[in-house]
């Protein structure tokens, strides 16, 4: 699929110069058609058993294409309902008391602040905040987990390699990670690795992933338990969590949610996953070169799709460039705006941008 056929599945690109795929990416029409024929076909059906057989395959599916991304066995995978989810999951699930600490960055998402906050005001945690950069360096003693970015959210920086050799358990908020920029979860040396299904692989709201090693699984807690997650539901008050990252499964995903996220996902490994994140990334750096010669400055960043850069009144400018039909985020707490640069962008919408910032 070469990019202008990848471009024609997003009917959004028609009209505007979509560059916010680090918030929800864009609905390719083929992916909303597999869902709504799954509900035409409980409409016509209805939802018996063969229909709950059919949503356990779709989650084969689906867990089997995001296994792939991550490059880890599906076994070692569960399905939530978006990042955050598999975050609070793995650190509500540790049981950290008082007297211990998990270290994270001073750009952290609020989907990741959450858990902590939870951790700390709950337990009695100690939370640090320490640079991303210095992270690796700043683990103690009473460090009991290091929770950060692998791709920062506000600027797209990326967390240092070198925490794939600490002893420490790694999790990941692979939110602005998986889809985005290659993931290899055992190269990157991590523990546990949560990402989002509805931004960089442009499924719906309420899908995502979570990577955990054999490790930490042993002693992540599951304190959530129901029919998705249990081996054999039927036995009642003996049964038991599956063996594998299934005993943390989301409990309510439904068939039309799961189709479109695997229609969603196969459109974009139709375009070949090595060009899709390519494309984003060159995308992404001729938009800094183009933004830098228009005065803007740009954020300190990696290789990857997100590009920040400065803007006086940064709520009030994303307004007014959605009203001339480019569609990026302002970035809470930083003058900045934020473009994410998708495989299904080209240089017309960059070209928009620049001259929406200049009108």
């Amino acid at each position: 699929m070469d990019p202008s056929d990848l471009r024609r599945q997003f009917p959004v690109l028609a009209d505007a110069a979509y560059l916010n795929a680090g918030t929800d990416g864009p609905l390719a029409a083929d992916a909303v058609r597999a869902a709504d024929a799954e509900l035409a076909h409980q409409l016509r059906a209805g939802r018996t058993a063969e229909h709950f057989k059919r949503t356990a395959e779709l989650r084969a599916q689906l867990r089997e294409r995001y296994a792939s991304l991550l490059h880890c066995a599906p076994e070692e995978l569960s399905l939530s309902t978006c990042t955050t989810e598999g975050i609070a999951q793995v650190v509500g699930g540790l049981g950290l008391a008082a007297g211990e600490e998990i270290l994270t960055s001073d750009e952290e998402h609020p989907g990741l602040q959450g858990a902590l906050v939870a951790a700390k005001e709950l337990r009695g945690v100690t939370v640090r905040e320490v640079p991303l950069a210095r992270i690796a360096q700043e683990i103690g003693p009473a460090t009991r987990l290091v929770a950060c970015s692998h791709v920062g959210w506000m600027s797209g920086t990326h967390a240092p390699a070198e925490l794939a050799e600490v002893d420490v358990p790694v999790l990941f908020d692979g939110a602005q990670g998986a889809g985005a920029v290659p993931v290899d979860v055992g190269a990157l040396g991590c523990d546990a690795y949560a990402a989002a299904g509805q931004k960089w692989l442009c499924g719906p709201d309420g899908t995502g992933m979570l990577y955990l090693s054999a490790r930490l699984r042993e002693r992540v807690a599951v304190d959530r338990r129901g029919y998705a997650n249990m081996e054999n539901p039927g036995d009642g008050l003996g049964a038991r969590l599956h063996a594998d990252s299934r005993r943390l499964d989301a409990l309510g995903l439904n068939g039309q949610t799961l189709a479109l996220a695997v229609s969603a996902f196969d459109i974009l490994a139709r375009a070949g996953w090595n060009e899709i994140h390519d494309r984003a990334a060159d995308l992404a750096e001729r938009l800094v070169g183009m933004l830098q010669a228009a005065g803007r400055a740009v954020a300190p960043r990696g290789r990857g799709t997100l590009v920040a850069f400065a803007s006086a009144d940064p709520a009030g400018e994303r307004e007014r460039l959605a009203a001339a039909g480019v569609m990026l985020r302002d970035i809470p707490g930083r003058p900045w705006l934020r473009a994410s640069v998708g495989a299904w962008n080209d240089d017309a919408d960059l070209e928009r941008l620049i001259g929406a910032l200049d009108a």
